[in-house]
């Protein structure tokens, strides 16, 4: 971990295209301003764990449906060639 000590008003370049800026200090807290591109996604850590969770929920959902649509497709398909015999 790179750590690096900023004032207000001071700023931390990351790669080309995003700035990370201390635009105050209160306290323990530090209010800070990123500029990013549009396709670059910034969340706070806690926002991000919690949206990492739900993606794995739904995959595995998915999973589960598709486990489902599968013992469906197969019922039908031996219900079928039962009745032809």
């Amino acid at each position: 971990m790179l750590v690096l000590t900023r004032k207000s008003g001071e700023s931390i370049a990351i790669g080309n295209d995003i700035k990370v800026t201390v635009l105050g200090i209160s306290g323990k807290q530090a209010k800070i301003g990123i500029t990013a591109p549009d396709n670059i996604l910034v969340f706070r850590e806690e926002i991000f764990r919690k949206i990492q969770s739900e993606n794995i929920k739904a995959s595995l959902s998915l999973k589960d449906d598709i486990q489902e649509l599968t013992r469906i497709i197969k019922a039908k398909r031996q219900k079928g060639s039962t009745e032809r015999q």
